[in-house]
């Protein structure tokens, strides 16, 4: 189990985006209707925002044959921007768990699987402001971005989430708001697992003492 002990440092707070910090479910769920219609392939939306969390692809192969999935990532990109910015709206305490990590005086970054740009657009388009944001990591591929800035503490709504944490050496912080049930997130090694972030002031409150 990570340290429960704070540095002297500043302390940095990564956050997950899909679930986490958004509810990205009806924008991307507008994005995939919109796509499969452009391409001919029907998919079923709300089956695709009800296992979010992985990367584009890996949901794209459940309907596409590998060899087309490069090309259909590239194809529902261009489908992103258009229909899934808009609709997307803020979790339940997002805005005030990114602020209670600045009034300590911490830093915030997003580290997602989401591709980078899309990323940046969507926190743009809310006017949310975390000091970094990093896409393009999934699972333990996320450990890369949160070492990089010295994470403590990753905060994700999915087990591949839980398990870039703990490949950092962060503290696991799990909110049950995604596609994975508390006892999976515990399960998986979640240090912490909260019903969602209006929850988390309180918990990193307690956390810093």
């Amino acid at each position: 189990m990570a340290s429960m002990t704070v540095t002297e440092s500043v302390p940095t707070v990564g956050f997950d985006l899909d679930l986490t910090l958004l509810d990205t479910r009806p924008g991307i769920k507008a994005a995939f209707e919109a796509f499969s219609a452009a391409v001919g392939v029907p998919i079923d939306a709300d089956l695709v925002v009800s296992r979010l969390g992985p990367p584009l692809a890996h949901e794209l192969a459940h309907w596409f044959p590998q060899e087309q999935v490069p090309a259909m990532v590239t194809r529902y990109r261009e489908f992103y921007g258009v229909h899934a910015i808009e609709p997307t709206v803020p979790m339940p305490g997002a805005r005030d768990a990114i602020q209670a990590v600045r009034e300590a005086g911490g830093r915030t970054i997003v580290v997602t699987a989401k591709n980078e740009p899309h990323a940046k657009l969507h926190l743009a388009h809310l006017g949310i402001e975390p000091d970094a944001v990093v896409g393009d990591l999934w699972a333990e591929g996320k450990a890369e971005a949160l070492r990089a800035h010295g994470a403590t503490v990753y905060v994700g709504d999915h087990t591949g989430d839980v398990r870039g944490a703990r490949t950092a050496g962060a503290l696991s912080v799990a909110v049950a708001t995604g596609p994975c049930a508390p006892e999976e997130l515990r399960a998986a090694g979640a240090d912490v697992v909260l019903a969602d972030l209006t929850d988390f002031r309180p918990w990193w409150e307690g956390y810093l003492g």
